[in-house]
Formats: C-alpha cells, structure tokens, sequence
C-alpha cells in the first residue's frame, strides 16, 4: 500500500516536485491532499462556501484563493499569471442533481441554493463554467470529478455535450469509473473521473480508439486489496444512535442493508429509512455522505470521528473549524483517491512532456 489512510498533516511529506495544481470547487481540500501527498504544489484554490473556505485556508495556506462563484471566478481578467501556467487544473463540480440518490430529471435546470450562505446556481450548469475557465487558462490537463449516477440514464446526453466542449476548449477528453475501495480508502466510493490533455501536447500519446476518434493513452486501473470496515474499528463512541432510531437497530436481523427492513418490521414505510445504511465488520464501509446515517451493525452508533477519517483517508489532525466532520468528509474526494490518479497521470504523461 503506497499511502496510509491512517496519517497526519504534520507528518505528512510533501516533495512539491511534480507540477502545479489549482483546485476549483475546493471544499475542505480532499483532492488538494491528494495531490500534495503525490508530490504536486497546490497554488490555490477557487469555493463558494465560506466555511469551507474557512476550513481550506486554515488547514492548507494557500498562495491564492477566490471566495467567489465560479461564475465570476472565471470572468476575472486579473488572476495572477501563475495560473496560466499549470500542469493540472482540478474540480469537482456539485453533482447532486445526478445523483441516483436525488431527484435527477426532476432537478435539472432548475436553480438550488447548494448549501446555506451561497448562492442559488442551476447546478448542472457548472461543470461548463469549469470547462470556460479551462478554456481560459489552458492548463496541461483537466481533471473532473462527478457521481456515478452521470453515466446512467438520460445523463449519458450530459456527458455527451462534456465532451463537446471539453473538444471546443482544445482538450481530449476521457472518462474513468473508479472505485476507491481499489485504490487503497477504506471506502465504497464509486466516482467518475473526466481526465483531459490539451491536444497541442497529446500528439506523443495518441492511439486510434475505434475508427473515428483518437485518444491520448492513459490507464487508469486499480486492484489494491479492500479493506473491511474491521481493519479501522475503534470501540469507542461519540455518536450513538437516539432512543427513536434504536428502535430500529433493536429489531435488525443479520442481512439487513438498512433501516428499512426494520421500518417493515415496525408495519411502518419501508421507504422512510433506507437512508440508514448498515456497517458490517467484514465488509468495506458504504460511502460516506454529508448526512452521516451509516450505522454500526454490531453497535448503536454511527461512525465515531476515527473511523471516519480512516475512511475517507483525511489526516487525523485536519482542522474541520465549524464544519461537521462527517459533512466536510463526505463532501470531499477522498485525498488517496485523488494521489494514486495523480501518480498515474504524472507517470504516464507529465513525466514524458
């Protein structure tokens, strides 16, 4: 295993020798560590939430940042050169109205409030203002992160019009599902990965795909051993289950993948609790959402704070400011995730530039 989910900031080497990065919609930072663990230099940083932003600037100290919609971010006609110069630009734009979790169809188009305090966007939108500001500053590669839920269903015409303007903005462009339960997380995190080179440097690295399209190579295929949920259990407790939720957990039968069949039990709408998903020990622990409703099977509680850095591989000592830890976590690209992408894209193109 080349990086340790378990780990701290202040431990952590970072060589900053491999290229420099600029990270949009930032949040905490995940896929900031990320990079920075694999060796790349992160110069700054582009979110709306000031929170977030709160909790990035303390943990991080980043050379810039741009409290600011990424609407306006990338109309700016003053950002420093540095940023015209870059080996990656990296985002990942807000994607819940993909998610199988949400109300897909229903929700796109239309403009959400995202979080408290930012400003309503039309969400689906924003994965093209991120292409613009690539267009804009041309780094050498674009890295993009998206749910799963992107390439199903009628999505699959959203992803087409990605590669469109991904082409329109001078860049190949490939997509790669990845699960960071093969890349070393603890973690079943299922993601989409957009991975671009801009087509002035791609020449050394393209191949014929099918008959009509070329593609720069790239592999992107990950077989690490997963880790079960046992492996990053710590018995102690400091989220337990209310009285009203252990009802549900009370009457559980071995099997169950979540409160529903309890709710089932009780005579009650099954529907009402599948969100409470169960953790077993010998299995890889479910994503962890912003929500935090995984429930120990053997133990009335939730995630304690240990476990649910190890899972999604965030340093024992970050700094969460305000922010819960289980929403800051489950809002950021797990930070392994993210360095074992960068360790292939530096290999297999930076490294050959």
């Amino acid at each position: 295993m080349k990086y340790n989910y378990k780990w701290t900031l202040k431990d952590a080497v970072f060589t900053k020798d491999k290229g420099k990065v600029f990270s949009c919609f930032s949040c905490g930072g995940g896929s900031t560590m990320g990079y920075k663990l694999a060796g790349f230099e992160v110069i700054g940083c582009n979110e709306i939430d000031p929170k977030m932003m709160e909790a990035y600037r303390v943990n991080h100290n980043p050379k810039y940042s741009f409290l600011e919609p990424i609407q306006t971010f990338k109309l700016r006609d003053d950002l420093p050169q540095e940023l015209y110069d870059l080996d990656i630009l990296d985002g990942s734009p807000p994607c819940s109205s993909f998610s199988m979790a949400g109300n897909r169809e229903k929700d796109w188009g239309k403009e959400k409030k995202f979080k408290e305090g930012q400003a309503k966007q039309v969400l689906d939108d924003l994965f093209f203002d991120f292409i613009d500001l690539a267009k804009k500053l041309q780094p050498k590669i674009v890295i993009a992160e998206n749910v799963k839920g992107l390439l199903l269903g009628e999505a699959k015409s959203y992803v087409r019009r990605i590669y469109k303007e991904f082409d329109n903005a001078g860049y190949y462009v490939q997509h790669f599902l990845l699960n960071a339960s093969k890349m070393g997380v603890p973690q079943k995190r299922e993601r989409v990965f957009f991975i671009a080179l801009r087509k002035d440097l791609a020449i050394p690295f393209l191949y014929q795909a099918d008959m009509f399209t070329q593609l720069p190579k790239i592999e992107m295929q990950f077989y690490d051993r997963e880790i079960p949920f046992q492996e990053i259990f710590h018995n102690y407790t400091d989220r337990p289950l209310s009285e009203h939720y252990k009802k549900f957990w009370d009457i559980r039968n071995n099997g169950d993948v979540d409160f529903s069949d309890s709710s089932a039990r009780m005579g009650k709408n099954p529907n009402a609790q599948f969100q409470y998903k169960y953790l077993y020990m010998n299995k890889v622990a479910n994503t962890i959402t912003a929500g935090g409703k995984c429930v120990l099977f053997d133990y009335p509680r939730y995630r304690n704070f240990d476990e649910l850095c190890e899972c999604g591989s965030y340093p024992k000592d970050y700094n969460f400011m305000n922010n819960k830890s289980e929403y800051l976590i489950g809002m950021s690209v797990p930070p392994i995730m993210i360095a074992r992408i960068a360790d292939e894209i530096y290999k297999q193109w930076i490294s050959k530039l």
